[in-house]
């Protein structure tokens, strides 16, 4: 059977740095799915294409390949605006969709985080994590990130913005965060990324091969 490790929870939680260590591990690829949307927003823009338009945006989903995810600016504010643009399209939503499912299908399996990899884009998945931590852990988490980027950022401020993140992302019509019922919760409140690790080992090696 093939490892396929689905790993959901809300923003920083620890997913995606988890995600990486379990993919290195199990010498499995990775996909940050988060990345998809700000990769389409991005592509779309510098195509000259109309970000509101669903069907032009949908066509530039399509064209998506895995090479363009590596631009490490995918991770700014600029990006995370032209993706907000582009992911309330249902054919780019359809289009990452048959995406992530194509890669999660690579012989042998392959480790993916998002929000809604176990319940919606591998409900089969042998392996399903909800990886979550309480909002003032993550927003600590998240300020001191950005503190070390030497970013001016205010704890306070951060923690309001993650709590409306867990609302949208919990109260949307499509595809809300939430774990999938066959997940094993994994709460990084407490943990460091090495005993979160350890953690999630113990689950994926305990499994039935």
């Amino acid at each position: 059977m093939a490892l396929v490790i689905a790993i959901d929870g809300p923003a920083a939680a620890g997913k995606g740095t988890l995600a990486k260590r379990l993919a290195a591990h199990y010498a499995l690829p990775h996909l940050d799915t988060g990345l998809l949307y700000r990769a389409v927003g991005r592509l779309a823009r510098e195509r000259g294409v109309d970000l509101d338009d669903p069907g032009a945006a949908g066509a530039v989903a399509r064209d998506l390949v895995p090479s363009h995810l590596d631009d490490g600016s995918l991770r700014g504010h600029e990006a995370g605006e032209l993706a907000s643009r582009v992911a309330a399209h249902p054919p780019v939503r359809r289009a990452l969709d048959a995406f992530q499912r194509a890669f999660a299908a690579q012989p042998g399996g392959a480790v993916l985080d998002g929000r809604d990899i176990g319940t919606v884009i591998c409900p089969d998945a042998p392996v399903k994590l909800f990886v979550t931590a309480s909002p003032e852990v993550r927003a600590r988490r998240r300020t001191d990130e950005l503190l070390a980027k030497g970013r001016p950022v205010d704890y306070e401020t951060i923690l309001t913005e993650v709590r409306e993140r867990d609302r949208r992302d919990a109260g949307r019509s499509v595809a809300p965060l939430k774990p999938a019922e066959d997940a094993r919760l994994l709460d990084t409140s407490e943990l460091d990324i090495e005993e979160a690790f350890r953690a999630a080992c113990a689950i994926i090696d305990a499994l039935p091969r």
